[in-house]
């Protein structure tokens, strides 16, 4: 990812890099933040990456990447500290060959041995290291300062400073391994209170020996839990927020008064009801029974003679003009009855 030259990897870690230098100049740009930078870059986009890094600078790592890198040294007198509870033989040799903690655990620190374990165990150890906070980078150095000078056999290799950091440079294959490191790390009793209690036994010792501190660093937060109980986050914050805004291009006025008219337009046709359309057949709201199928009507003969009509005589018609008045006319039909009675009355035109 960052082995091409001006590849998209060098160029966002530069991008990242020069974004914390403008976000913080007082500290400026320190190389020890290239690897940390690179690891988050290695899982989320830059943006995330430059805010993760500052996290780290500010939360978990506080002052170590300041002009003096005195929060570093006074960490190294924290971890020679609690060596001496850990490995009192490992502290004892380097006791005795006045070998200075910033000799060999600045790499280690800065870089939150980054460049020193393998990319199993340094995901490993970030897991642990970003969620329970410093005192993880405090146990992995005990466990390797145990693991190559906790023993006398190796010791008898080591004798003197030289040998001895030649040691520590070339650290041995299996004690870096993500199953055994891990169990090694989990087994080293050293707390978050431990490491705030030599902190102040040896920020006294500092201000005894040297005086005041030039770089007044923010407190330290021992874990994700202590940073999000420090500073909740809003629920603005916990929502996504484009990253790339592009600045579309206004219309014209002409043309957008054109535009706004059309979508008027459309919203009042879409407005408007629909008209209803009468029903042509409309249902009456009691129909009456609809009347017995009648029998099919006989077939004419073969000749086709149709039959006679018997003249009415006079005394049918006196007869049907003296017979007294029946029921009034029924109602008017609906379409629908005027339908079912169609054929009959039609048969009855075509045969009488």
């Amino acid at each position: 990812m960052f082995v091409s030259r001006g590849g998209h990897g060098q160029q966002d870690l530069f991008r990242v890099l020069k974004a914390y230098t403008l976000y913080k100049p007082e500290e400026g740009y320190c190389q020890a933040q290239a690897p940390i930078a690179a690891v988050l870059l290695m899982h989320m986009p830059a943006e995330d990456a430059f805010w993760g890094l500052v996290q780290i600078c500010e939360k978990y790592l506080p002052g170590y990447y300041s002009p003096g890198l005195e929060a570093i040294q006074l960490d190294g007198e924290i971890l020679f500290a609690l060596l001496r509870r850990i490995s009192p033989l490992a502290f004892r040799h380097l006791e005795k060959y006045k070998i200075d903690p910033i000799l060999y655990m600045t790499e280690w620190f800065m870089c939150a041995f980054s460049r020193t374990l393998p990319w199993a165990s340094v995901l490993r150890v970030w897991d642990m290291f970003l969620c329970d906070g410093v005192k993880i980078i405090f146990r992995v150095g005990l466990v390797l300062l145990k693991c190559m000078l906790g023993t006398r056999e190796k010791l008898k290799a080591c004798q003197g400073m030289y040998e001895t950091m030649e040691l520590l440079r070339a650290i041995d294959q299996r004690y870096m391994q993500e199953a055994f490191l891990v169990r090694e790390i989990l087994e080293i009793p050293v707390t978050a209170r431990d490491v705030e209690r030599e902190h102040h036994s040896q920020l006294k010792r500092w201000k005894k020996n040297r005086g005041e501190i030039n770089f007044k660093s923010p407190p330290r937060m021992h874990g994700a839990r202590i940073v999000m109980l420090a500073e909740p986050p809003r629920r603005q914050d916990l929502q996504q927020n484009p990253t790339i805004i592009l600045e579309m291009p206004q219309p014209p006025a002409g043309l957008k008064k054109g535009k706004e008219e059309r979508k008027s337009k459309k919203k009042s046709k879409k407005a408007q009801l629909p008209e209803e359309i009468p029903n042509p057949y409309p249902l009456p709201s009691n129909p009456s029974p609809l009347p017995p199928p009648m029998d099919p009507p006989t077939p004419p003969t073969a000749n086709n003679v149709m039959p006679e009509v018997v003249p009415q005589t006079e005394t049918d018609s006196s007869h049907q003009q003296n017979e007294p008045p029946t029921e009034p006319p029924a109602a008017k039909e609906s379409a629908l009855q005027q339908s079912t009675q169609s054929l009959s009355s039609t048969e009855q035109d075509t045969y009488l």
